[in-house]
């Protein structure tokens, strides 16, 4: 039995009261690129004569990252309800247009747990914050976030988070890293696009205090792609999160890498638990695009529940493993001492 309680944006719940959890999603967002935002377009109307377009170019169609809508989020947790969902942690983080009373009332109205986090995206992104506040003033916001509420709020954050780093890490970067650090909770992470990126945070993170087993390197999907790699950083003791699943375009907009499907996440996956490291593992979506919501032609947020689950079953996932990394592991992430 974990201890400690799960911080909710409707208050704290006790561990044993978190079932099946998506590790890092957006409810309510705005990862809209720069370039993209600096052109002023007006938004681009989804149909089923250009869904696969915008899909396929997620970062070209000006309100495709845009997640703005209370009544459509309420909507899109639907169907995750049904399919046996309990909670999600949601990570939008300043620079990205956090809207952490806008999490209540879908919470509320969806019957859903919702664990939000706080601190700053990258620096293209939060720069102008960031170099505004002092390390300690940063940790303080971040205490404060948890304990108290973001931004007055009194919506109380359930985690830190994401906290948004680049390749090469950045100062600013690395002074958000030294706050989230030293306030001494869960931490999650947006790494840099580089295999050597989630070592170069722990090595910044437990510099200042940091656990590693309280650390989760999020996005692997996109960082790494070969066995020996994460076996590496499974061996840091932090948390592993394959947060990408639902998409299966091998086409990323950011790099030139592909992306794997859900086939070669599991496999990945299977692999790291036959060698002893299961208990750090989390999954997600990580939906922050219109085009990935139902509504707009997108798997949504009971993908996971629906459609993958089964697929673990096929390729010999033990309802033990699938509870663990649905609800052990999140409950034991999340759980506030």
């Amino acid at each position: 039995m974990t201890s400690g309680v799960i911080r909710t944006v409707t208050g704290d719940i006790t561990p044993d009261a978190l079932g099946p959890t998506l590790a890092h999603e957006h409810l309510l967002c705005d990862i809209t690129p720069l370039e993209l935002a600096a052109q002023g377009l007006p938004e681009v109307e989804i149909t089923l004569e250009n869904v696969f377009e915008i899909r396929h170019h997620w970062c070209r169609h000006a309100g495709n990252n845009r997640l703005d809508s209370v009544d459509v989020a309420v909507a899109e947790l639907a169907p995750f309800r049904a399919a046996g969902g309990s909670a999600l942690v949601e990570l939008t983080v300043q620079g990205i247009a956090p809207d952490p009373l806008g999490l209540r009332v879908i919470s509320e109205r969806a019957g859903v747990a919702v664990i939000a986090g706080c601190g700053w995206y990258t620096v293209d992104f939060a720069g102008p914050v960031l170099a505004a506040k002092t390390p300690m003033e940063m940790e303080r916001e971040l205490v404060e976030a948890v304990e108290q509420g973001t931004g007055g709020t009194g919506v109380r954050a359930g985690i830190i988070g994401e906290i948004g780093c680049s390749r090469p890490l950045h100062a600013l970067e690395r002074k958000a890293l030294v706050a989230a650090a030293r306030a001494q909770a869960a931490i999650t992470i947006h790494p840099g696009r580089d295999a050597a990126a989630p070592h170069e945070i722990l090595d910044v993170l437990e510099a200042n205090g940091a656990r590693p087993e309280r650390v989760i390197i999020g996005h692997l999907d996109r960082t790494l792609f070969h066995i020996d790699d994460v076996l590496r950083l499974a061996g840091r003791g932090s948390g592993l999160e394959w947060d990408f699943f639902g998409i299966e375009s091998s086409y990323y907009p950011f790099a030139p890498i592909d992306l794997p499907n859900d086939g070669r996440r599991l496999e990945l996956i299977r692999a790291v638990i036959d060698r002893g490291y299961g208990e750090q593992v989390l999954i997600a979506h990580d939906i922050c695009t219109r085009t990935r919501l139902r509504r707009f032609g997108g798997h949504g947020y009971a993908h996971i529940s629906e459609n993958v689950v089964p697929v673990m079953r096929r390729k010999g996932f033990t309802a033990a493993e699938i509870d663990l990394l649905l609800i052990d592991n999140p409950r034991r992430f999340l759980a506030l001492s």
